[in-house]
């Protein structure tokens, strides 16, 4: 590795601490100041209070993880061009793009930590912190995640399903309901009812069920079984746990289970959709903002330009912050597809950093 990028390097990263390091005072100290009552008012401990605080710390690194890479680089670069570094970079005959690659991995690597911090720290931090606050602070009970009323469920067979009561402790559910329907003739084919239903490990017995099928209408067969286990029924009872937790503090795998449970239910999942992209595409926000810091670094010293491109690339990156927002906000809403609600700023202002680069003299 060449000096002059080990030099880079080690300004960059000491810049990056300085800032995060203060980003995470003033956080904590506002943090404090807004829920320190609260807290004391529920009956936290001490360390109770302390252990709640370090467990934000998480959030803190992944939510301002893009605004402090983008003031770090700022300030090495107007750091670098008031002092005519970048001056004595380019008269060695190394260009301003060739000197700054090394930001671009230290970017991907800021980017996959967190990613991975994201994966693996925030969902048992955050866990961890709604549990010690609403449990162990508050003394409220755990949120029951095994009963489950008013379910409504679309099959992959145009068949339509209603379950009264689900209960998990005994995998079984009450007043079932199944209508199945010809959308050519849009008349409905198959009527199945029961009264209940247990799960025997394989599949769904069920009580006291009343089958009917329809032709043009008219009811054309009738059986009732006071117990059978016709496979009418194709969910699992895990498809019906209802998972409480924030998507934030649902790791990627568990998300995306999640989602297919929600889907199989016939449930809106555009907001866990956008969430579940949002673990990958807003990491790389980190790796983004790099195009938008290196052009100062190549402002001449005399040129009252350079604090213009220093507030030129701040205003980027929280305007990028803000479409980030609105799209995601987009997303949930189904205005727009949740994949793109997800990627679309990254690729809009990945395009306008290569701009900026461009721009970057040589």
């Amino acid at each position: 590795m060449r000096r002059l990028d080990r030099y880079i390097i080690r300004e960059f990263l000491r810049t990056f601490f300085i800032i995060f390091f203060s980003f995470a005072v003033v956080f904590i100290v506002i943090d404090v100041i807004d829920n320190l009552p609260r807290l004391l008012r529920a009956g936290a401990t001490f360390d109770q209070g302390l252990l709640y605080y370090l467990l934000r710390i998480p959030y803190l690194v992944v939510l301002t993880s893009p605004v402090t890479v983008l003031l770090s680089g700022l300030f090495m670069m107007n750091s670098l061009a008031k002092h005519n570094e970048t001056v004595a970079i380019r008269a060695a005959g190394i260009s301003i793009k060739r000197a700054m690659l090394p930001l671009f991995g230290i970017g991907l690597l800021i980017s996959i930590s967190v990613a991975a911090m994201g994966e693996y720290l925030l969902p048992f931090a955050e866990s961890t912190r709604s549990e010690l606050y609403n449990v162990k602070i508050k003394g409220e009970q755990p949120e029951d995640q095994m009963l489950k009323a008013r379910i409504h469920y679309q099959g992959t067979e145009n068949d339509f399903y209603y379950f009264g009561f689900f209960d998990g402790y005994k995998n079984t559910l009450r007043v079932i309901d199944k209508t199945k329907i010809d959308f050519d003739t849009k008349q409905i084919t198959e009527r199945i009812t029961a009264a209940s239903a247990h799960w025997d490990g394989m599949k769904w017995v069920l009580q006291d069920c009343d089958i009917r099928r329809f032709v043009n209408g008219r009811q054309v067969y009738a059986k009732f079984y006071p117990s059978t286990d016709l496979a009418v029924i194709n969910v699992e009872p895990q498809d019906f746990v209802r998972i409480t937790k924030k998507t934030i503090s649902l790791t990627f795998l568990e998300l995306l289970d999640y989602i297919g449970r929600i889907q199989k239910l016939g449930e809106d999942a555009s907001r866990e959709i956008v969430d579940l992209h949002m673990k990958v595409s807003y990491p790389l926000t980190n790796l983004i903002v790099i195009f938008f810091f290196i052009p100062i670094a190549t402002a001449n010293i005399r040129s009252k330009g350079r604090g213009w491109i220093f507030m030129l690339g701040l205003l980027v990156c929280f305007s990028y912050l803000i479409v980030v927002r609105i799209s995601q906000s987009f997303g949930y809403n189904n205005v727009i597809s949740p994949v793109w609600a997800a990627w679309a700023p990254n690729l809009a202002f990945t395009l306008l950093g290569f701009v900026f680069l461009h721009k970057a003299e040589v």
